[in-house]
């Protein structure tokens, strides 16, 4: 499964720094609401709307894993990656949920 995402985003630096971050272990999260969440979701991603993500943020650095946000088109999970990344998470924006499922799947 990683060699096709390595093949599929060889040209892109954002893709392969996601790559790189679901290797080392990375938990997706899902800003979307949790009635969002439970139509359709990345297996073992988790969900934290994005309203309550800067109040869990010391939560989430205790995961001390690289963080993938996911939500339904990319512009939330950009404002939850950034959130997180100015507190000092590594953190990248994964975009649609449904684009991240679908390249992760053999």
């Amino acid at each position: 499964m990683l060699s096709f995402l390595k093949n599929m985003f060889k040209d892109d630096n954002r893709n392969m720094e996601i790559v790189q971050a679901l290797q080392a272990g990375a938990i997706v999260l899902d800003v979307r609401t949790p009635s969002e969440f439970q139509s359709g979701h990345v297996a073992g991603s988790k969900n934290i709307p994005l309203n309550e993500v800067d109040t869990k943020t010391e939560a989430i650095r205790k995961w001390k894993k690289p963080i993938i946000t996911v939500c339904h088109s990319g512009n939330r999970s950009n404002i939850a990656s950034t959130l997180l990344r100015s507190a000092g998470i590594e953190a990248y924006n994964g975009g649609a949920w449904s684009t991240l499922d679908a390249t992760t799947k053999d």
